[in-house]
């Protein structure tokens, strides 16, 4: 049996958490729990038991996933209620976006937040 049930927390670094947070709210539908100075504390929705915390890194540089041969550039996956529809509505937001790419009964994209941190989408 497995010790642990879930995830508390993902943690993002960026320039700005209170610019930052006011984009994942426009372009991703995340709720702040709170901002501040230091970092701000995103829901990814009402009934999501994982938050996203937006930390103020004064030496930002966007996360870079190390080199590897299993393909994987990001290191946080989202769930999609739709990943076209998810991926058409980032496009119509000016959300850069790759292409969906997938195998064997999932699909899979990238995309960039302001700080040009890659996250991604998975279903």
């Amino acid at each position: 049996m497995s010790l642990l049930k879930g995830m508390e927390g993902v943690f993002i670094p960026v320039t700005n958490p209170a610019t930052s947070a006011k984009w994942y709210e426009e372009k991703l539908g995340f709720s702040p729990i709170y901002i501040e100075e230091e970092a701000a504390t995103m829901r990814i929705a009402s009934d999501a038991q994982t938050v996203v915390c937006l930390v103020r890194t004064p030496n930002h540089q966007p996360m870079k996933f190390p080199e590897n041969d299993f393909g994987v550039g990001k290191y946080y996956n989202f769930i999609p209620q739709s990943i076209e529809d998810t991926y058409e509505a980032l496009k119509e937001r000016g959300v850069e976006v790759g292409p969906i790419g997938g195998e064997e009964g999932f699909s899979y994209f990238t995309f960039y937040d302001p700080d040009g941190n890659p996250l991604g989408v998975c279903k």
